[in-house]
């Protein structure tokens, strides 16, 4: 049995990391020459000014007076330069963003096994290329580009990482360190001849990096006072910056300077998926190489945008976020990043013709170079006979577009190559999608073929030992044959020498190998095979199908609630309605309506907002108070029962309910220490530490008894609860737990009903942690049911009250948060379902095997949904119509990654579930019996 959990853990493992091969490699490919134009540029230095977190609709929009928040940037809008709006890719992120803006590309998927703060992989960008690069800002962006540099001329200046948190400090005090330390900069330049030498080269880069926006719409939302005010702060410290240059290089109009941002931002002050307030960044340059502002009558955009922000006479110039990493390059006359994929916005540039037209074809080399080096890289591992190439962009086709080209620009049809050059590049992108994504079908094929057997093998030996599916069809055994085992052998070999002349990493070894020796164990399982296909023959054929139909259905309900949450609601109110289908209304009519009530309460929770909603800790607090009149009820309950409550017992519960209240107070004086900025009190720390902690030991000191042990763990794991909610979700357990308890009840009255005998009264069962594996029974019809319950209030348990995304909502323990203690806010439901089980298991005898084929199966689904672009954090909701059109892989990944891991930690939630059910703790003394 150890054997084969083990065997499970590892092959689920393998299942679990596939993606990261198959969907998630990195796209960067290396061994580029770098390309630059070959013409004088227009400017010797860039100042990038990168506004962290700030919406375009925040700068551009006049305030309730017709007034700008930024009139400085607003006056460059209307007489000094050039603007638009940058449109951002999902993830919206930090990382992700300035990589877009400074090396040209979208995010390194491969660096969601890392974070966005590494570097998984090493990549070329604007600072790079630069003769010098000084940076101001946070210590979370800065050295993600001076890791990654050749040499020593990326120089970075960070504050302290504890200032960002803004629980505590005025955030736009972060903005003004940036600009007070660029000011000390240069005048310590001019008493330091080395360094005025090298700020007076060439090609350098100024990057100033604002972190105040960012950090005061986490902490007080875009709509408030606290960012708009931040806005006006950075409008006056951009002014005194470009004041400061134009002085110090005596207005010598060789400057450009680029203001922007990495993301938007929502209402509800959160970033990272697809919705426009999060997409939809400014962009404004002026200064040396940038057009002029251009006046126009008229202005085809599919937004409003231009009316409501009254700059509709002003031309407008969209780009893509990484087209701005070859704007800068070419206006200081550096060479494109070598990985950049951006392609050049022209509309913007103030120079001849012929400039943007070498600039232009320059950038269509630089990308066609990394096509012909992906492709050769893929070419140099494939069997001839089976490489198929990218046929749109053969190498003729290649050549003729750039003679074309180049033959255009001796004719100075420039216009014609700036058409030729972006056809090129969007071939040359669609050439590297192409060989990125060339092994894909092959691994998963070879990963779904594990899966399926996997699965298949682990459903024949619950069948074997817990089914009387196959009594009555016994059959001679035969002798086993040596054919099997050796054709498998050989299928092994084959796989093996076929992957070793491709030089393949070992990682296809082990998907491609993994269902050889797991279909071997399946079809070792003939017999059982045989005997199952003759029981399953004897079924009525209308019975099979209905059953395979509701099978079906059940599974497709778990997989759309992992895209639209009321889909859980819609599978709490069929659950409500359940025992008046069965003969369980006849039989327990107040269990029966029980169950009813509490589906019904619990069926509410999904409908409510995850994100964009306030807090109100007033239901916290109400959440509170519920669970101490029930604790009161539950000690008077059993204090009644003569010799039943012991001092001991009566202590732990009294240690219990003072927990709750100490957690109630930690988060009331938290939320108003927070609305004073006085950040997080220290002693609330130490509470809320100490309440963790203890969390998962007090239970261990309370009566073995069924439901004082289950009541026991309630009250323990709400208290942690309680300091992690702001709202209505501090409710959740609560009625997840009532709900839970009327199903050990209804489970125990359905096994009555089918004519199985039940040993105890749930009143008097204690639990042992040598469980007796001879008290299982054989598994019936009716225990897929059980197993679809579990699997169901598990889903329900991640998903009622939001998901991973709506994590940023518990801004009470943001501190805390930041070293990962929100992930008890995540696995208290489920060990509290756990616990459930664990109890309908023992009441009912049941085998815990089955359920996991339920979360195989939704995993399945997932595996063909996942893609590799997307939002990593909008899991599971969909609050817009954007959110809705941008229905893409993160939510996949999220989701598949969720049910692959739940399906690997449900054994260590079961192992957790049964030691918090059966191990007992004693505070002294000798152990004392327990009379019921």
């Amino acid at each position: 049995m150890l054997l084969f959990f083990t065997l499970g853990l590892l092959v689920h493992f393998v299942f679990f990391v596939s993606i990261f091969d198959i969907y998630f490699t990195s796209p960067l490919v290396h061994g580029m020459t770098p390309h630059f134009t070959p013409l004088p540029p227009p400017a010797r230095r860039l100042v990038l000014l990168v506004a962290d977190g700030l919406r375009a609709d925040s700068l551009y929009e006049l305030d309730e007076n017709g007034n700008s928040r930024a009139p400085f940037l607003r006056n460059i809008i209307m007489h000094e330069g050039s603007w638009g709006i940058s449109h951002t890719r999902v993830p919206t992120e930090s990382r992700p963003g300035h990589v877009a803006l400074i090396a040209g590309f979208y995010e390194d998927v491969s660096a969601v096994a890392k974070g966005w703060k590494e570097n998984p992989v090493e990549f070329d960008s604007l600072f790079n290329e630069s003769k010098y690069t000084w940076s101001w800002g946070s210590p979370d962006i800065l050295p993600m580009f001076a890791k990654g540099a050749s040499g020593d001329h990326v120089y970075t200046h960070s504050y302290d990482a504890k200032k960002e948190d803004f629980g505590a400090h005025d955030a736009t005090k972060l903005d003004s360190w940036v600009f007070d330390n660029v000011k000390d900069f240069f005048h310590a330049a001019r008493n330091n001849q080395s360094l005025f030498s090298k700020i007076n080269e060439e090609k350098i880069v100024f990057f100033l990096h604002l972190l105040g926006l960012d950090t005061n719409g986490h902490a007080h939302r875009p709509s408030s006072r606290d960012y708009k005010d931040n806005i006006k702060k950075v409008d006056d410290g951009v002014k005194e910056i470009v004041s400061m240059f134009k002085h110090f290089y005596g207005n010598d109009g060789k400057t450009t300077f680029i203001f922007t941002s990495d993301h938007g931002m929502t209402d509800w002050g959160s970033h990272g998926a697809g919705h426009p307030s999060e997409t939809l960044t400014p962009l404004i340059t002026w200064g040396a190489g940038i057009k002029y502002p251009q006046k126009v009558s008229a202005q085809q955009f599919d937004d409003a945008f231009l009316k409501e922000w009254r700059l509709e006479n002003w031309k407008r110039r969209d780009v893509n976020q990484a087209d701005i990493a070859p704007l800068m390059a070419s206006l200081i006359g550096v060479p494109f990043p070598l990985n950049s994929v951006g392609i050049l916005p022209v509309d913007y540039l103030n120079n001849t013709d012929l400039f943007k037209a070498e600039s232009v074809f320059t950038n269509a080399v630089q990308i066609l170079e990394q096509f012909k080096v992906k492709m050769t890289q893929k070419k140099e591992v494939t069997l001839s006979f089976l490489f198929t190439p990218f046929k749109l962009l053969s190498d003729s086709t290649q050549l003729n577009i750039l003679r074309k080209a180049r033959s255009y620009i001796k004719q100075k049809k420039f216009d014609e190559v700036v058409s030729l050059c972006k056809e090129l590049i969007h071939l040359a992108l669609k050439g590297l999608s192409y060989y990125h994504t060339y092994d894909r079908f092959f691994l998963g094929i070879s990963v779904v073929t594990g899966f399926v057997g996997w699965t298949s093998y682990a459903s024949l030996l619950i069948i074997k030992s817990h089914s009387n599916l196959i009594r009555g069809v016994s059959k001679e055994v035969k002798k086993p044959s040596h054919l099997l085992p050796c054709s498998f052998v050989a299928i092994g070999i084959l796989v093996a020498f076929f992957l070793l002349i491709q030089a393949c990493p070992w990682t296809y070894y082990v998907y491609c190998l993994l269902p050889v020796p797991i279909w071997y164990a399946v079809l070792r399982e003939f017999q059982v095979i045989q005997d199952l296909v003759a029981s399953l023959l004897s079924f009525p054929l209308s019975h099979f199908v209905g059953y395979l139909l509701v099978f079906t259905l059940g599974i497709e309900i778990l997989v759309l609630s992992f895209f639209y949450r009321y889909m859980l609601t819609a599978g709490l109110i069929a659950f409500a309605g359940w025992p008046f289908l069965t003969q369980l209304w006849t039989r327990a009519k107040i269990t029966s309506l029980s169950w009813t009530f509490f589906s019904l309460l619990l069926a509410v929770f999904p409908l409510m907002p995850v994100v964009g909603r306030k807090p109100d800790i007033s239901l916290v607090m109400g959440a509170g108070l519920l669970l101490l009149l029930l604790s009161l009820f539950v000690v008077t309950s059993l204090m009644k029962r003569k010799g039943s409550f012991i001092k001991e017992e009566l202590l732990v519960h009294g240690l219990q309910m003072l927990s709750t209240v100490l957690s109630m107070y930690v988060v009331y004086s938290t939320h108003s220490s927070l609305l004073k900025k006085q950040g997080l009190p220290l002693m609330n720390q130490i509470v809320s530490w100490a309440t963790l902690a203890s969390s998962l030991v007090v239970p261990l000191l309370s009566s073995p008894v069924l439901f004082q042990r289950l009541f026991s763990i309630l009250l323990s794991l709400m208290s942690t609860y309680l300091l992690l909610s702001t709202g209505y979700e501090a409710l959740f357990p609560l009625v997840l737990s009532c709900l839970m308890c009327v199903w050990i009840y209804i489970e125990q009255e359905t096994l009555q009903q089918s004519g199985v005998s039940c040993k105890q009264q749930l009143t008097s069962i204690q639990f042992s942690y040598n469980t007796d594996i001879t008290q299982f029974r054989q598994l019936y019809l009716d225990d897929i049911r059980r197993a679809f319950f579990l699997v169901f209030f598990l889903v329900t348990a991640f998903f009622g009250t939001g998901n991973i995304a709506s994590i940023n909502r518990v801004f009470c323990n943001q501190k805390i948060m930041q070293i990962g203690i929100s992930i008890p806010f995540i696995l208290i439901p489920f060990v509290l379902v756990m616990c459930a089980f664990e109890a309908v298991q023992l009441t009912t005898q049941l085998s815990s095997k089955g359920k996991m084929n339920y979360l195989r199966s939704i995993g399945f689904h997932f595996f063909f949904l996942v893609k590799d672009y997307g939002s990593w954090l909008d899991i599971g909701t969909r609050y817009s119509i954007y959110s809705r059109a941008s229905l893409i892989s993160g939510d996949i990944i999220s989701h598949y990654v969720i049910v692959m891991s739940m399906t690997i930690f449900l054994v260590f939630l079961n192992g957790l579930a049964q030691l918090l059910m059966t191990k007992k703790l004693r505070l002294c003394g000798k152990p004392k019996s327990h009379l019921i």
